[in-house]
């Protein structure tokens, strides 16, 4: 064992440095939760990935991909909904997709 004293650290004010009286920062802000209703156009902020709320089941928010796909969770506080400028953006894209499919004769 090393048999020499450890020396603690001398504050801040007596190495020469100012110190000043700091309030700590707060936390990052938790964001509100707010249970969107199903068939709302959603972000997950954390995938940053855009979907369609489906259900709301064992603390999770369940989304679906826009044009269809596989379903993913996500927690409660990373979904926000859209403004109405992403929401218009989503249904012209929508629409594009549908009169594209439809003019390869794959919707009636």
């Amino acid at each position: 064992m090393n048999s020499e004293k450890r020396q603690e650290a001398a504050p801040l004010s007596s190495r020469g440095h100012q110190t000043t009286d700091v309030t700590p920062r707060p936390g990052r802000p938790e964001r509100e939760e707010t249970r969107l209703p199903v068939g709302e156009l959603a972000l997950d902020v954390r995938r940053e990935k855009r979907g369609i709320v489906m259900d709301h089941q064992d603390g999770f928010v369940w989304l679906r991909p826009e044009g269809g796909g596989t379903e993913w969770t996500a927690l409660p506080g990373d979904v926000q909904p859209l403004n109405v400028r992403e929401r218009a953006e989503g249904l012209m894209w929508t629409r594009v997709a549908r009169a594209n499919a439809r003019s390869r004769g794959e919707v009636l």
